[in-house]
């Protein structure tokens, strides 16, 4: 039985409760027409109410149907409840509303900020945004428009305005820059194949830094540490990995890190735990993957390099969407608490955020929509939620599924809000 018809046939409580959240959004195909209403609503959306069965009924029904498709949800982690003590007080000014707000990662179209999104920046409702090419025409254009969205995060009706915006892009380097003026110009295969990786890999991440940092930017979704294994194949053929040898990918990936870093813009590893056996064709933006690898192979090759970048203190890691059935024979990584919190916490000790892959993606299909996907994301451990595809996504559609799991019961609240705070923690280390 596929698993979004496990979600919504768990009890008649929570298909009502779903339909009510995710009018509007059936899916998580790119919107029809009028589905951007956070680009351009004059006045702040409010999400709908709750059903009318009772609080107890329907927690119940809604913890029991989550059940069904992940298992038990994750538990907080050591930092993430030392993270909660220190801003508790913070959280308690927000609303559901707001603290979903706070974990989504908004997209848009076009090169100018939407009125709408800086209307719910103002109100608390955005915890970042992602610029894509298609959002850049130039530096002087880009930090124009991050201007206008730092200003609104100031704002005094933002209960959130002391945490920064996460403001971020792909600077990979070689084919994958969003702003082309900037650096690396070097791709991950070239420095990989360098007479220093380590050296070369340094450079690179200064450049990133320095880039992204002139036009007021914080995040950047790089390094990749996939090992690729075939010449051409789903990394090689846009040069998006380092090399076939996990030491060479290990060295580095850990040196980009710690530049960039370095260079007060925070670091994303991906994708975990590896998407370097991924063929050609196999793009979990468009299909479902399977990486049907031994637990002993991912560990002693495709994770291998997460170990030495943890080491260098990198702050994100992307979970990839893929399935990787010895490690979890249901779930993609990215909805697996199994792979989230047993792989990559506990197993490989990583304390630092954890962000989702597009939550628009092709190889998500099966879970329904952008509301419940962003639900089980959350569910199942990943803090940063980025509510895109390969077309930008209404992120009002995320906001609201994360809060229906608030309030339904579905999120346990304890671990929800202790994700919330190693988010805005990771936030307020971050510049403007």
């Amino acid at each position: 039985m596929p698993t979004r018809r496990l979600w919504y046939q768990a009890s008649g409580v929570l298909a009502a409760a779903a339909l009510a959240v995710t009018a509007g959004c059936s899916s998580g195909a790119a919107p029809g027409p009028g589905a951007h209403a956070e680009s351009s609503a004059p006045d702040k959306p409010r999400l709908s109410g709750q059903p009318s069965a009772s609080p107890s009924t329907t927690e119940d029904a809604a913890q029991k149907a989550a059940e069904a498709v992940q298992g038990p949800a994750a538990v907080p982690t050591a930092t993430q409840l030392a993270a909660l003590k220190a801003q508790a007080g913070e959280i308690a000014k927000l609303s559901p509303e707001q603290m979903a707000g706070q974990r989504v990662i908004y997209s848009y179209k076009g090169l100018s900020a939407p009125a709408g999104l800086l209307n719910l920046i103002r109100h608390g409702d955005v915890g970042g945004v992602i610029f894509f090419s298609f959002n850049i025409s130039s530096q002087q254009q880009i930090s124009s428009v991050i201007a206008q969205m730092v200003a609104a995060n100031a704002s005094q009706q933002n209960p959130a305005r002391s945490y920064p915006l996460l403001l971020m892009t792909d600077q990979e380097g070689g084919l994958v820059r969003r702003m082309q003026w900037a650096g690396p110009t070097q791709t991950e295969a070239e420095i990989g194949s360098s007479p220093d990786p380590a050296a070369a890999a340094t450079v690179a991440g200064q450049q990133a830094a320095a880039g992204l940092r002139a036009v007021g930017m914080n995040v950047n979704l790089a390094p990749v540490l996939d090992v690729y294994r075939q010449p051409g194949d789903f990394d090689d053929q846009f040069q998006r990995s380092y090399s076939m040898n996990p030491d060479v990918v290990a060295q580095a990936g850990a040196a980009f890190v710690a530049a960039q870093q370095a260079g007060r813009v925070a670091a994303t590893v991906k994708h975990f735990p590896g998407l370097g056996a991924a063929a050609t064709t196999q793009d979990t933006d468009n299909e479902p993957v399977t990486i049907d690898l031994s637990a002993q192979t991912l560990r002693s090759i495709d994770e291998a390099p997460y170990t030495a970048a943890f080491k260098a203190g990198v702050k994100l890691t992307m979970v990839s969407w893929a399935n990787y059935p010895a490690l979890d024979p249901r779930l993609p990584a990215g909805l697996s608490p199994t792979i989230i919190q047993g792989e990559l916490e506990r197993r490989l000790g990583f304390t630092g955020v954890t962000i989702t892959d597009a939550l628009g993606a092709g190889a998500l299909g099966a879970y329904g929509s952008l509301q419940n996907r962003s639900m089980l994301a959350a569910r199942a451990g990943m803090d940063a939620l980025l509510c895109t595809a390969t077309n930008p996504l209404p992120g009002l559609s995320c906001v609201r599924g994360v809060q229906a799991g608030l309030q339904d019961g579905a999120l346990p609240r304890s671990t929800f809000e202790a994700q919330l705070a190693q988010l805005l923690q990771l936030r307020a280390s971050l510049p403007t």
